[in-house]
């Protein structure tokens, strides 16, 4: 298929190609109407500015781009976008780069924002989370040509960059944990499906179950306090009702505790609740929470540096940047069986 031009849009505007330019550049020079007709057509025609052109012709625009399909209240309550906006920031700030943060509804008004950034040269290149499997953002950059690092597992990222977690170290972790203070029945309130991480967490949690002989379930939810809390409710109402719960945020570890409380149980008499990530809601929650710990605000860091070494000429790559740590806490504790045994 034949790259599409400047002239082609041009025509289907009906409008000079210079008034293409300026649109196209996010240059003054065109009325709103103009421009906002030309990027429509650019972006009906899937566009894509010619990489080797820019190089010559645009100077950076020293912008980082961040896009965020998630709900506001979500990104509101859980403290890990927090951290890793920190950290991005942390870094950008010292270069005197800026991030342009946009928050959407789905994947395709993230798209959207990818494919307009590229055509309006708004950001130098993008960092990007919450890979999906087969992620279709991953062919949409590469054809947009936008220099992007994945926050993810390689095995997610398709060959293109990537800074990563080892989850799936971590959930082993967890899981050998509870079963060696003797809990046989166990349960998981999980983030989306769909999310990457969350499919290779899935993964670990089922070989990990098997291996180490336990009785699970797992409950998915959007990662927010209200569907962590439904969840948990859920387990602690089931029969056999677990003994030990494994959180995919902090958020929901914290939402569920509450429930734990409500009922009447005691944590960790009753029931044992381990959380991931560990942001200071973990230790500031009576009892404190057991929690797989790794330095957010660092990670969010270390993408940056990957993206700026990037666009410096590096080799893309995949890093794995942590496995998160153990950290045991009063939360964790032998269920009622074993310690009446004992």
């Amino acid at each position: 298929m034949s790259r599409v031009t400047i002239k082609e849009i041009a025509r289907r505007c009906g409008v000079s190609q210079g008034a293409v330019s300026y649109a196209l550049n996010n240059q003054p020079g065109v009325s709103e109407a103009t421009r906002a007709r030309v990027l429509k057509v650019a972006a009906e025609l899937e566009w894509v500015p010619n990489r080797a052109a820019r190089q010559l012709s645009a100077a950076r625009s020293e912008t980082f781009g961040l896009v965020l399909a998630r709900t506001a209240q979500t990104l509101i309550e859980e403290p890990y976008f927090m951290g890793f906006v920190g950290g991005i920031e942390s870094v950008l700030g010292e270069k005197s780069y800026a991030l342009a943060l946009q928050v959407v509804a789905d994947l395709d008004e993230e798209l959207a924002t990818y494919r307009k950034w590229a055509a309006e040269r708004r950001v130098d290149g993008v960092i990007v989370v919450d890979l999906r499997v087969a992620d279709p953002r991953i062919p949409v950059l590469r054809k947009l040509g936008l220099p992007a690092v994945l926050v993810g597992d390689p095995a997610l990222a398709d060959g293109m960059p990537c800074a990563w977690t080892d989850g799936a170290a971590a959930m082993n972790a967890a899981l050998d944990h509870v079963a060696s203070l003797g809990h046989r029945v166990v349960a998981r309130v999980a983030g989306p499906p769909e999310f990457g991480d969350v499919w290779i967490r899935d993964q670990a949690y089922e070989l990990a179950t098997r291996r180490l002989a336990l009785s699970a379930s797992t409950h998915h939810t959007d990662y927010s306090a209200t569907q962590g809390a439904t969840a948990t409710r859920d387990v602690l109402t089931s029969n056999p009702r677990a003994t030990a719960i494994i959180y995919d945020n902090d958020l929901m570890a914290v939402a569920g505790l509450s429930v734990v409380q409500g009922l009447g149980l005691r944590t960790p008499d009753d029931i044992t609740l381990v959380a991931w990530d560990d942001s200071a809601l973990c230790r500031i929650t009576h009892p404190t929470l057991t929690a797989l710990s790794h330095n957010i605000v660092g990670y969010g860091a270390e993408v940056t540096h990957r993206l700026l070494d990037l666009l410096a000429g590096a080799t893309p790559q995949s890093h794995l940047y942590s496995t998160p740590l153990l950290i045991i806490r009063d939360s964790s504790g032998p269920p009622p069986t074993v310690r009446l045994r004992g």
